[in-house]
Parts: C-alpha cells; sequence; structure tokens
C-alpha cells in the first residue's frame, strides 16, 4: 500500500481510475463533481489533500472541453486546499494534435497563395511595401500615379459637391455629364468596373442621382504573408501551468516537441511496448508477418518496433496533387515494400475518425495482404468511425483503454482493448517514490 498519496478521478474514464487504485492498493479520494444548470462545472473534494501527493486521473477523450476545464478547477481546488504536489495523469492529452501551425493537405500553411506572384514572376521575402529609404526609389508597394488620380477624383468630387478644400461651400457649378465621367473614371481605375449612372431628373425625379457600383475585388493576401493561426497546444499547456499542476504524466504524445512548452516536468510514456507484447503472444506466426505505418509521420514508431521483433516493414506513401477542376487534392496511396500473402499489422498512434487506417487497410488487401490488423494505441473513434471500421477491410483493430472504450466495443465487434491501468500505476508508484521511470521500458 503507498501511503500520503491521493488519487482522485475525472468523470471522463472512471474505470482506468479504478484500475489505478487496485494497483496501489488504496482507495479512491471522494470527489463531487457537477454542473450548474448553466453548464459551468463544479468541483468539491470531500477528503483532504494537505501536504499530500495528488494525482488526478483525467482523459482527453469524448467532450474534450468540458473534460479540460474540470481538470483545470480540480488542479486549481487541490492547490488551494494546500496539496504538497499535484500530478496531471493524462492518458490522452488533450490538444496535443495542435501543437503547432496546423497544415492542410499539401503540406503548407493553411494560407493561400496568390495565382500570380507579381510583375516578374519572382518571389522575394522582402516586406511590402518596403521601407522607404531616404534618397531611395518610392515604394514598389504603393502605387503613386493610382493615388493621385483618386486623390483628384475625390476633390472634384468635393467641388461639384459644392465643396472647396477648406470644407466652405462653393456654388455649384457643373453638369451631369461631367460627374457622370468623373465618377466612371474613378470607379473603373479603382476597380474595374463601370457603374451605372442613372439621371433621374430625366425620368421626372426630383433631379437626385443613383449609382449601382458592381462588386468589390476579391481580397487575396499578398505572397510573403500567412494566415495567423491559433496554437491551442501551447495554451493548454500554459492553462495546465497557471491551474497549479507540479507534473504531468501521458501516453504517446501525438507530437514528441509538445514536453517543451511545459516549464514542469512531462513523463511521456510509450504505448508501443504493449502493443509488442500484443504481436509477440496473439499474432500466430508473427515473424512473417509485416509491420505497415499507414503515413510517413508514423515510421519511426513503427520501425522501432518492427526492429526489436526482428520483422520486415513497409510504408505508405501518400502522394497529393491538385486538380485543375477544383481546389480538391486526390491523394494517392502508394505501398513501399511487400506485404502478398503475409499479415499486415498497422501501427499508429492515434485513430479519431479512422480515414486513414481503413484506406491503408484496403490498399494493403488491394496488394494481397491476407490478414489486416491495426494497433493503435488511442482509440478515440468520434463521429462515424465505428461505421467506418466495421464496413472496411480491417479484420481487427486493437486499441489501448487510454479513452473509455465501453460504448465502442459495443458496436464494433472488430475491436479489442488492451489494459493500460498497470502501466500508470506503476509510473505513479515510481513518481512518488522518487523512482526512474525509463526502468518500465527498457526490455533489453
Amino acid at each position: 500500500m503507498v501511503r500520503n498519496i491521493v488519487v482522485l478521478g475525472g468523470s471522463s474514464h472512471p474505470q482506468l481510475t479504478e484500475t489505478i487504485c487496485n494497483h496501489l492498493g488504496i482507495p479512491e479520494a471522494k470527489i463531487l463533481l457537477s454542473k450548474f444548470a448553466v453548464g459551468e462545472t463544479r468541483v468539491e473534494i470531500i477528503e483532504s489533500v494537505r501536504e499530500k501527493d495528488v494525482y488526478i486521473v483525467q482523459s482527453g477523450g469524448g467532450k474534450v472541453n468540458d473534460h479540460l476545464m474540470e481538470l483545470l478547477i480540480t488542479i486549481s481546488a487541490c492547490k488551494t486546499a494546500s496539496a504538497k504536489r499535484v500530478t496531471a495523469v493524462l492518458p490522452l492529452f488533450p490538444y496535443s494534435r495542435q501543437s503547432d501551425i496546423p497544415y492542410n493537405k499539401v503540406g503548407a500553411p493553411l494560407a493561400k497563395a496568390p495565382a500570380s506572384i507579381n510583375k516578374n514572376g519572382n518571389f522575394t521575402f522582402d516586406s511590402r511595401p518596403a521601407t522607404p529609404v531616404p534618397g531611395g526609389p518610392e515604394s514598389a508597394g504603393l502605387k503613386s500615379e493610382s493615388l493621385h488620380k483618386k486623390l483628384n477624383g475625390l476633390q472634384l468630387a468635393n467641388q461639384l459637391n459644392g465643396v472647396k478644400d477648406d470644407g466652405s461651400p462653393q456654388k455649384r457649378r457643373s453638369t451631369v455629364n461631367s460627374e457622370k465621367s468623373e465618377k466612371s473614371d474613378y470607379f473603373e481605375e479603382s476597380n474595374g468596373l463601370s457603374p451605372t449612372v442613372t439621371n433621374s431628373s430625366e425620368k421626372g425625379g426630383n433631379g437626385s442621382q443613383s449609382m449601382h457600383v458592381g462588386k468589390p475585388p476579391h481580397f487575396e493576401p499578398q505572397r510573403g504573408y500567412k494566415q495567423w493561426v491559433a496554437q491551442a497546444g501551447t495554451l493548454v499547456a500554459d492553462l495546465l501551468t497557471c491551474a497549479g499542476a507540479d507534473h504531468i504524466i501521458t501516453m504517446d504524445l501525438h507530437d514528441p516537441q509538445y514536453q517543451g512548452f511545459f516549464d514542469i516536468p512531462v513523463d511521456n510514456l510509450y504505448g508501443r511496448h504493449l502493443l509488442r507484447k500484443y504481436i509477440q503472444y496473439q499474432i500466430p506466426d508473427y515473424m512473417q508477418a509485416v509491420v505497415v505505418s499507414p503515413d510517413a509521420g508514423g515510421a519511426k514508431r513503427a520501425t522501432a518496433i518492427a526492429d526489436a521483433l526482428g520483422m520486415p516493414f513497409a510504408l505508405i506513401h501518400k502522394e497529393r496533387r491538385p486538380t485543375k477542376i477544383s481546389d480538391r487534392q486526390n491523394a494517392t496511396m502508394m505501398l513501399v515494400g511487400d506485404v502478398a500473402n503475409r499479415t499486415a499489422i498497422l501501427i499508429d498512434d492515434l485513430a479519431d475518425t479512422s480515414n486513414t487506417i481503413t484506406r491503408a487497410a484496403k490498399l494493403l488487401k488491394k496488394e494481397g495482404a491476407t490478414e489486416v490488423i491495426a494497433l493503435v494505441t488511442h482509440g478515440v473513434l468520434s463521429g462515424d468511425a465505428i461505421e467506418r471500421i466495421n464496413a472496411s477491410a480491417l479484420d481487427k483493430v486493437v486499441v489501448t483503454n487510454s479513452v473509455d472504450q465501453t460504448e465502442h466495443k459495443r458496436h464494433c465487434p472488430k475491436l479489442e482493448v488492451l489494459e493500460i491501468g498497470n502501466v500508470f500505476a506503476e509510473a505513479i508508484r515510481r513518481v512518488h517514490h522518487g523512482e526512474s521511470i525509463s526502468v518500465l521500458f527498457q526490455y533489453d
């Protein structure tokens, strides 16, 4: 039994909290979690946490925003109640896929470059308009000729309306034709559109004129400027730190650089050792199988398992080419490796909509694989992921219970769940006693 330790469970995954407490041999601490009618989260810690080591278990699946706010309030409540140290145990880290600027399908930032770069057709990183230099040429981004024309047009318009340059009224001395020509010149020069001017006096009106101008030109940002994108991952790291968290324990961060956003220790546990053990003991004749990465981003993760088991490795490469008909990107998946007459084992860290692994399974079956098994650490399986898996070429999907899989398992017969509560319980015990966590993953 571990002494002087308190384990609090959030509402995201009660079964995982119970498994951790049973492994540690301690009862789960009593906490009251509720919501007001307006939707605000209410947290009340019933037990004393003064000068104790507190561990709050909360996963990022399901209603992510509610669970995150609940975690922040619980951390703050524990720090206010004089807890010695507060550790957030996050099997699936929320917003871990938004750690950096998101990229679109072609791998470039979300800002779309204009079709024409400039008159010369070359590209420069210099600021536009350039900073003016004394004695230097006029800024290329400022068209003085067009600006002078617009200013002259405005001045003429004031004169036509009976207003002098100093703002005093003057006698109106213009004709309809001159006003029509001045305005048409101005709008044609600025927008490339000719307005329709109607003299209502010709129709028996009071002499006022109505003018209809076409749609304004389409705005396109200049080349070299990126669209501003919020980095939610950095914000979540700051929120946890400011709420009072002293330590973070998580598993298989989607982006390992996420640990650098924290000023507090972050222990990133590995799920690949559970997957490796499953391959060894649950897949018959696994040495003849092939480990496949569904994309280039997960190649390092898949090769680590393949090298540890001495298995062959294959990679699925996505080649995206834009079509001229529309802006949609057609992704062509290409297999690098041989899977004919073999069992293909797909390795990935997270499955949300399951679009990647289902398309990869279809390609592997097309290339001659006898069986396709997907091994995923975090099975979020949101939206229509369950229906997509049931209708796909996947024979089995193995996930961990970092997210509550009770409802998913009920609707998906292909789903198999691995227990990770014991791994987190051992990590909590080692952190509490000041022991090394890396020993957990040294099997050699």
